[in-house]
């Protein structure tokens, strides 16, 4: 928020016109947060000073003049002890439930509350209030270090989209749901920016799933290991079970005869030599089959992960 922050001090000593001028300022709040039929400064805008200053450094705002429509924005920040400086503060104000006043929050001073807002004194300014005044703080989401729970439903909405670089679903902001965020908001015609504001959480309940390229949906990946892997074995499975080329597959081969061995130990301490001879032949070929069908599934995982977009 520090960006925002000095963008609402820059504002400082702004104030508005006496008599039917307006301060051009102001004026510009207004259209910044698409209230552009607002005709005069006199309408209160301690709400379009903080959407404006929000829209201007790349966070959505409520875009609303109802100062306690910040109540829901953003995150909500659980204690006065835990705010930090460029929070926003939604505080009482007159006697009707609708009423409220929003600003930035700077600093607790004993029993007050230390804010930079506009429309103070018919101006942008630092002022303070009773503690007892404070309705909400709230914080843009992303703007955190710390794990949230509600940033695994984002987390599980990006990887249900295909948008995988989220990597685990753990609720921790780190720089794979950094890389996520980013490339949703690419493709999706969003400010490039890191946060999970109220704009970024519209889209993500409306866009659909991330494309793939043709080329990749029927491509396979070059250089897999895994791939390299299971075609090896498969190859190995399939000379095992035809007999063909012995030298070559004498390793393969080897195995087959140890694990013919193992059998035949077991069954003779279970008495059943006499009947398991017929099929002690087959032992090998029924662990080639086994590897190959193995192999068959790993090659078959990878190349879908590749189409899909979960793996490079």
């Amino acid at each position: 928020m520090t960006k925002t922050l000095e963008l609402a001090r820059s504002y400082l000593g702004t104030k508005e016109v006496t008599g039917p001028a307006d301060n051009p300022k102001i004026m510009e709040m207004y259209r910044t947060v698409g209230q552009d039929w607002v005709e005069h400064d006199e309408m209160a805008w301690c709400a379009a000073f903080v959407g404006h200053c929000l829209e201007t450094s790349g966070i959505a705002s409520t875009q609303k003049l109802n100062a306690r429509s910040y109540l829901t924005w953003g995150e909500k920040v659980p204690s006065l002890e835990q705010a930090k400086e460029g929070d926003v503060v939604v505080l009482s104000r007159g006697t009707s439930g609708w009423q409220g006043h929003v600003a930035f929050f700077l600093r607790a001073v004993g029993q007050q509350v230390e804010v930079l807002g506009g429309n103070q004194g018919n101006g942008v300014s630092i002022t303070r209030y009773p503690k007892s005044k404070i309705l909400g703080i709230r914080r843009a989401l992303g703007i955190a270090t710390s794990p949230r729970p509600e940033l695994r439903v984002v987390q599980q909405q990006l990887k249900d989209l295909g948008y995988h670089e989220v990597g685990n679903i753990d609720g921790s902001y780190g720089p794979r749901t950094r890389a996520a965020i980013l490339a949703f908001r690419a493709d999706n015609g969003l400010p490039l920016g890191p946060d999970i504001d109220p704009a970024f959480v519209a889209a993500l309940q409306t866009a659909k799933p991330r494309e793939v390229s043709p080329e990749r949906a029927d491509g396979k990946p070059a250089g897999s290991r895994i791939l390299k892997a299971s075609n090896g074995q498969i190859a190995s499975g399939l000379l095992g079970v035809t007999g063909v080329a012995a030298s070559a597959i004498a390793p393969a081969v080897e195995t087959a005869e140890r694990a013919k061995d193992v059998t035949e130990r077991s069954a003779a301490l279970l008495n059943l030599t006499e009947w398991l001879s017929p099929l002690l032949p087959w032992a090998g070929v029924f662990i080639f089959l086994i590897v190959i069908a193995l192999a068959f599934r790993a090659r078959a995982a990878r190349i879908e992960d590749y189409r899909s977009g979960k793996t490079p």
